[in-house]
């Protein structure tokens, strides 16, 4: 029988490799020996701990021809190398690997090998240690609260978990309520605004602080908000002088006018002037709250003034159909008939005076489009 060159080659490859495969298993260090045609190695290798893993990445060399590599790894207490995966895709460049298979208050040792097509490997330069923590838990943030605004909500909470001195950041979740959770995104601040959200709608969410690690805390208790409309700067004359211009709807949206004539029966109120005393006239079936709030804004929210105060609730009893009487720095709260309940506004104050055609009123407005939800800048009860 006779053997050709080509045979004879392919047989020296798989005792080759058979024989790097016995060296490997029993290796006590990374020192592999390239032999037959070695792969180029792993380059600029790395392995830290972080979030309960062992996150390992190298870079593929200028000669790598596609070969896949495989990770070794070993307690250092322990003499043998023992394969822990083998990696067959990279992305731009970079290989990474995440070994969760660790142990706490354990110390690892990790190289990588490219494998050629025939099994020969080649190792990566370094032989790095890592030593694995006990996964100790930061504590969960406090005090969380969600502000509605126009189209978004703002959620804030205290610095309780920023005390440690290996506080990292915070993660802001959405609960859809109906098993799913979503990472909203990540802050190093105590305070989140989410934008993507839309007026009416009720939305919930839980914040976790994460230290330097990557271990995460609990969740926070879960916290719901309802955006809504909300306007500043409206203007409104006096039925007496201007009456086509002196009757208010809240609107759900930018695009109609809120101004109506103060006879207009779809109207929410209208400003009267007695020439002393400026009035809010609410229309037909609207109700104002008997109680007024002094306020320093409509609502405090992002960048608010320390000491801001605001109307959190409307009441939910004491309104009549009667006229108020304005005054400045005051919110006065509305309740709107709709069916099968109730829709409550809010308007603030902000001027009374004249102008050359009549006594005015200027006043921020904010308007909750859920049927009897007295949320007005906070969550849903």
């Amino acid at each position: 029988m006779t053997t050709n060159r080509g045979d004879m080659r392919r047989v020296r490859e798989a005792l080759l490799s058979i024989l790097l495969s016995v060296a490997l298993a029993g290796c006590s260090s990374n020192e592999v020996v390239a032999v037959g045609d070695a792969p180029a190695p792993p380059e600029s290798f790395e392995a830290f701990y972080y979030a309960g893993a062992v996150e390992l990445s190298w870079a593929l060399g200028p000669a790598w021809n596609g070969e896949p590599f495989r990770i070794w790894g070993r307690r250092v207490s322990d003499s043998q190398f023992f394969l822990v995966a083998e990696v067959t895709s990279c992305a731009e460049g970079l290989c990474s690997y995440s070994d969760t298979n660790v142990a706490p208050n354990v110390t690892y040792v990790y190289f990588i090998t490219a494998v050629s097509r025939s099994g020969v490997e080649t190792a990566s330069d370094d032989r790095i240690e890592v030593f694995v923590p006990d996964p100790i838990s930061p504590a969960a943030p406090g005090n969380v609260d969600v502000i509605p605004l126009d189209g978004a909500l703002y959620l804030t909470w205290d610095d309780t978990s920023r005390l440690a001195d290996d506080f990292s950041f915070y993660r802001v979740y959405f609960d859809s309520g109906e098993g799913s959770i979503f990472l909203l995104g990540e802050t190093d601040s105590e305070g989140f605004l989410d934008s993507r959200v839309e007026n009416g709608s009720t939305y919930a969410y839980f914040v976790t602080a994460l230290d330097d690690l990557g271990h995460e805390s609990a969740g926070t208790a879960l916290v719901e908000g309802t955006p809504r409309p909300d306007f500043h700067g409206e203007l409104l004359f006096a039925f007496s002088d201007q009456p086509d211009l002196s009757g208010f709807r809240f609107q759900d949206t930018d695009s109609t006018n809120p101004i109506l004539p103060g006879n207009d029966p779809n109207r929410d109120f209208r400003l009267e002037f007695d020439g002393q005393r400026w009035w809010l006239a609410p229309g037909p079936g609207v109700e104002v709250a008997d109680e007024s709030f002094f306020t320093t804004a409509l609502r405090c929210g992002p960048a608010a003034d320390p000491g801001c105060l605001d109307v959190r609730w409307a009441p939910q009893t004491g309104y009549s159909s009667a006229a108020t009487e304005l005054a400045t720095e005051f919110s006065f709260a509305i309740r709107v008939p709709v069916t099968g309940g109730w829709n409550y506004g809010l308007v603030r104050v902000t001027h009374l005076g004249f102008a050359q055609d009549g006594a005015i009123a200027i006043f921020d407005w904010a308007f909750q489009l859920q049927t009897d939800n007295p949320s007005l800048l906070t969550g849903k009860s």
